[in-house]
């Protein structure tokens, strides 16, 4: 299995290049639909025969996708391609957004997956590149095909190392030191401040998952900035800790996608069912990369700052020893309200 050879192909994806998938049962040649455009479609599928890949969450948007499959709404679905599903109609399948503006689609059908192996792994590997889990497909061998063992080299958090350290005096805690973690093939960097010194007791820690909308253009749509920078306050007022910056941007799916999440907020779907309706999890993060950066910097027991249970369960699983979890309560505002509620009575977040 090779790293490289997923980022390579997470590379293409974004360029609008075709990239294929070698599963235990098959082969699938995949075009993005987000990247592509019809003259890549036609020289990808000269003879109109390629299947459209969807997402379960998606399909049952659209009626193609029955009950159990919608129950896991970045599990993959095909749809047989017809005459009249070229690219604009495939783009209007692809994409929540333009529901409204195109509301009558089809007739469609959904058909039994051809290498659902490798079908599965095209949906995570949307996910990896940021990108709507949609693509043309088609079954075939290629020598150049990655495989999904590819796709979990690339997210193994094991394979993360510190590159670099500085001290760095940050707004509310003084004594602060940054540390930054990568992989040989991640774009961006996971960060650590390490806030405080070392009394022998175990650290507060928070996660906290990168928020550009909220940590730095001050969104009130999520309470991602508050939490940022009570957090540090937090772990100052205890005596030391570290907050974990999580490069994993929308819950995991990426900037564009969490803002494709906001439009569809903005017609009435709350948060979870935004995200399930682009044909993501509820959840995409990976919490295991925090418990490699903790065992990194020597941080085998810590009390969690968070209301989220599933942090608790997620550092457990990666070895990290949880000995208290300590609530994370701020105030609403009118424009998050609904988006609290949400977490609270559908993500289960404990307040």
């Amino acid at each position: 299995m090779s790293a490289h050879a997923a980022a390579r192909a997470v590379d293409a994806l974004r360029r609008g290049w075709p990239v294929s998938i070698q599963g235990t049962d098959g082969t699938l040649k995949l075009l993005a639909i987000e990247t592509a455009d019809p003259v890549r479609l036609a020289a990808f599928d000269p003879e109109a025969s390629a299947g459209v890949l969807l997402s379960a969450g998606r399909a049952a948007t659209l009626k193609l996708a029955n009950q159990r499959e919608a129950a896991a709404p970045d599990s993959p679905v095909w749809i047989e391609r017809v005459p009249w599903l070229d690219f604009d109609t495939a783009t209007a399948l692809a994409d929540p957004q333009f529901d409204l503006a195109t509301p009558l689609k089809g007739p469609f059908r959904a058909a039994p997956l051809e290498a659902p192996d490798a079908a599965e792994a095209a949906m995570r590997l949307a996910r990896v590149a940021g990108l709507l889990p949609a693509f043309f497909a088609i079954g075939g061998d290629d020598a150049d095909a990655i495989t999904p063992a590819d796709i979990d080299a690339h997210e193994d958090a094991d394979r993360l190392r510190i590159v670099g350290r500085a001290r760095l005096p940050v707004e509310g805690a003084e004594e602060t030191e940054i540390v930054a973690f990568r992989t040989d093939e991640m774009p961006g960097e996971h960060v650590a401040l390490l806030i405080g010194q070392p009394d022998g007791t175990p650290p507060l820690v928070r996660l906290h998952s990168e928020c550009l909308t909220g940590d730095v253009l001050g969104s009130l749509k999520c309470d991602c900035g508050p939490q940022l920078r009570a957090a540090i306050a937090r772990i100052e007022e205890s005596g030391w800790g570290v907050l974990l910056y999580l490069r994993q941007e929308g819950r995991g799916i990426g900037l564009i996608n969490k803002l494709r999440a906001y439009a569809l907020q903005d017609q009435g779907f709350d948060t979870v069912d935004a995200n399930t309706r682009l044909g993501f999890a509820v959840d995409a993060r990976n919490f295991a990369v925090a418990g490699r950066m903790l065992a990194l910097l020597g941080q085998r027991t810590v009390r969690l700052l968070t209301n989220n249970p599933d942090k608790v369960a997620a550092l457990e699983a990666a070895g990290i020893a949880v000995a208290e979890r300590v609530p994370h309560k701020l105030p609403a505002n009118p424009h998050n309200e609904r988006y609290l509620a949400t977490k609270r009575d559908r993500t289960g977040h404990q307040f």
